[in-house]
């Protein structure tokens, strides 16, 4: 289901611009670059992409996840795609990325099949129409790795948690078989999946006190072992889901 779309490049702008939270807007991001970088090389392992001459990321904002890419040495020639002119001159700062260009959020500057593999990692929430940016990464990607947060369950449904996904910018509520199906559509095939409830330092970010992070830790835990029935794990609770296709 999709929400209202903001103005997604005036949104951007501002989540990048400089304030008073962007020191800790930065050590979020680069906290979730951790375990985005993790999904793109076990899944693209999985499918027995090992060493992948071009990568491109699609949404890359500051470059974080690209740079830890580099910094492990996966991809040969990485850039990245971004459309807030805020995050690409960071990203572009970053010298495990060869090149960041801005895009207007449909197209991607590329010819066909230019890279290895391609990824956009919570993007697809983002847009007000995924299988057309979809299209995009299938166009000039010959692997694409896709992740979102799946927000169609029982937990999503708060006030609380629709407040914040809305204001995180997510239009979309996707399931795993929405994703998957975004995929089929496509004429692509999932080679590889995994749904993750996200680790204890994600859940215990930016909480300070004895019983904030008392709650972090419990719902670390809840979530951890939901997530060992993801066919049920997900209808309770929002976790991240990543695959990796292929042209079928």
């Amino acid at each position: 289901m999709a929400g209202p779309a903001p103005d997604t490049g005036a949104f951007y702008e501002e989540a990048y611009a400089p304030s008073a939270d962007a020191g800790r807007h930065g050590r979020w991001r680069a906290l979730s670059a951790e375990a985005k970088a993790d999904h793109v090389i076990e899944l693209a392992h999985a499918i027995g992409l090992r060493a992948p001459a071009t990568v491109a990321e699609v949404g890359c904002g500051d470059g974080s996840v690209l740079a830890l890419l580099g910094q492990r040495g996966f991809g040969a020639h990485r850039v990245g795609f971004e459309i807030a002119g805020a995050a690409v001159g960071i990203a572009a700062s970053r010298p495990e990325l060869a090149s960041v260009e801005a895009f207007d959020g449909d197209h991607v500057p590329a010819p066909d099949d230019a890279f290895d593999l391609v990824f956009a990692t919570h993007v697809l929430e983002h847009v007000p129409a995924p299988a057309r940016l979809l299209a995009e990464l299938t166009r000039v990607g010959r692997a694409v790795v896709i992740e979102v947060p799946l927000e169609a369950n029982l937990s999503a449904r708060r006030p609380a948690a629709r407040a914040a996904s809305a204001a995180a910018g997510h239009i979309q509520r996707f399931d795993r078989g929405q994703v998957r199906r975004l995929v089929a559509d496509a004429h692509w095939t999932v080679r590889a999946e995994r749904v993750d409830p996200l680790p204890r330092a994600v859940h215990l970010f930016d909480r300070e006190t004895p019983r904030a992070r008392a709650t972090g830790l419990a719902k670390w835990a809840v979530r951890r072992a939901a997530a060992t029935a993801p066919a049920v794990g997900t209808r309770l609770f929002t976790m991240h889901y990543a695959l990796i296709a292929t042209p079928v």
